[in-house]
């Protein structure tokens, strides 16, 4: 599969499949667009789950670090669901529910620890 945008002289982007021959178009495109699913909440699990912080020198404290990092993002994610999020993503004002305050799932409130990025 190729994703050939319009006027372009090549295509973007390839993909390349073992899955079975009754598999749809529309499911190949799905699966195929489902990394960068993945690829983000990776990414957010290092930035603001302070997985890509793990220092330590053991695959068991490694393993321990994930797993809390990992059900930190469940409880995020859980929240995150409770609330209609507005246009940019964010809760919307005056939404009903104990969120008053509550930052953003996946962002802290305080950002003092986050030296050299731009908010």
């Amino acid at each position: 599969m190729a994703e050939w945008p319009r006027g372009a002289a090549e295509p973007a982007k390839y993909w390349l499949s073992n899955l079975p021959l009754e598999t749809t178009l529309e499911e190949l495109m799905r699966l195929a667009r489902h990394r960068w699913i993945v690829e983000r909440d990776y990414l957010e699990l290092k930035q603001e789950l302070g997985l890509g912080h793990f220092e330590g020198r053991s695959w068991r404290a490694f393993h321990h670090d994930a797993t809390l990092c990992i059900a930190a993002y469940g409880f995020l994610v859980a929240e995150r669901s409770l609330f209609p999020l507005g246009a940019c993503g964010e809760p919307q004002a005056g939404s009903s529910g104990a969120a008053g305050g509550l930052p953003a799932a996946g962002r802290r409130a305080d950002r003092s620890g986050d030296l050299g990025r731009t908010p």
